[in-house]
């Protein structure tokens, strides 16, 4: 048995890093979710083009390893912010589809009680301290939140993800300023997928690499090519395991892309036909790790369709889940939305 035990150390050995830190299972289980993450937005984004969801969304299908990959080393109790394009980070931190469909759909059931919809997702007792619709909004939240840690000594980091936008927010540079300040157990993410709305980043920031922008901080800045779940856990990892030892903050860059427009308002007048087809093509993440998972013998293609069918399942029972649900009643509309006096 221990001979065999070694074998698959040894088999394991020159494969990337999180081929040896993580189990084939809890690999598969990625794979389970960066499916998820993208059969749920489709889901809402044909139920919002049936009439069935109101109001705009912002869809990260094709950003799902970058979602994946950082949230990989968390803890349940550990903590993350997100933004408005924020569906994949609460699925990767543990939400469930159902309850997402249901905020969608503003039934009670939802995570926030209807009241939220797509751009406010919260779920804090699996650490999700919620979307937000203000660029950059969540990134002082966050530090806030590790401030809490740090002083309570909690032991829980703190992730905060944003979008290449936010890096010219005041509030992006201020917070990165104070946890470096205070070595803070946070991490800042930025998604970068190359445009803030219909702006290219080559047209709105002076640096080429907004992770340049770390040493001002004095502070680690890391590129990740978001694309690729292995390249992205490992840096997260590296990050996560700083911030646990009171080293402070990381700046990652996951430079990943979006394959709808900004919202569902969006034209997409600004990017190409080309360069969309290309990205979705050769650098969709979901394809690259599932090629990975097969050729390092992690899984073979009736497992991967094995994948397939319950996510499918999973999608059609939660959207099920929500039609079905009671809608709130018009007298309680202000209930769950502000704090009740003591």
């Amino acid at each position: 048995m221990a001979g065999a035990s070694k074998a698959v150390v040894d088999s394991r050995a020159n494969l990337p890093f999180v081929y040896r830190q993580y189990s084939p299972e809890q690999l598969r289980q990625v794979l389970h979710k960066m499916y998820l993450i993208r059969r749920f937005e489709e889901g809402a984004e044909e139920c919002y083009m049936r009439g069935l969801i109101h109001g705009t969304m912002h869809l990260s299908i094709g950003q799902e390893a970058s979602a994946m990959g950082i949230c990989m080393p968390l803890a349940e109790d550990d903590q993350i912010t997100s933004t408005h394009r924020g569906h994949g980070h609460c699925i990767a931190k543990g939400a469930e589809v159902s309850r997402m469909f249901a905020e969608f759909f503003g039934k009670t059931t939802g995570y926030c009680k209807g009241r939220g919809g797509s751009m406010h997702i919260a779920d804090v007792a699996k650490g999700n301290l919620g979307a937000n619709g203000i660029v950059a909004g969540g990134i002082p939240i966050a530090v806030g939140a590790a401030l809490s840690s740090k002083r309570m000594k909690t032991g829980k980091v703190v992730v905060s993800f944003f979008g290449d936008g936010a890096n010219n927010e005041g509030a992006f540079h201020e917070a990165l300023n104070m946890a470096a300040i205070w070595k803070l157990p946070v991490i800042f993410v930025c998604e970068n997928n190359g445009y803030g709305m219909s702006t290219s980043t080559a047209r709105s920031t002076a640096v080429k690499n907004i992770a340049e922008r770390a040493a001002a901080y004095s502070m680690p800045g890391v590129i990740v090519n978001g694309n690729i779940f292995s390249e992205v856990a490992e840096a997260s990892f590296k990050a996560v395991e700083r911030a646990r030892a009171g080293e402070g903050p990381t700046l990652i860059e996951s430079k990943t892309y979006r394959h709808r427009g900004h919202s569902k308002s969006d034209r997409n007048r600004y990017r190409t036909k080309e360069e969309i087809e290309d990205w979705m093509a050769n650098r969709d993440p979901i394809t690259l790790f599932e090629t990975e998972l097969r050729d390092f013998g992690f899984i073979d293609d009736q497992g991967i369709q094995a994948i397939r069918d319950a996510v499918a399942k999973e999608i059609a029972d939660g959207i099920e889940f929500a039609k079905a649900s009671p809608a709130p009643e018009i007298a309680t509309l202000s209930n769950y939305v502000y704090t009740e006096q003591a």
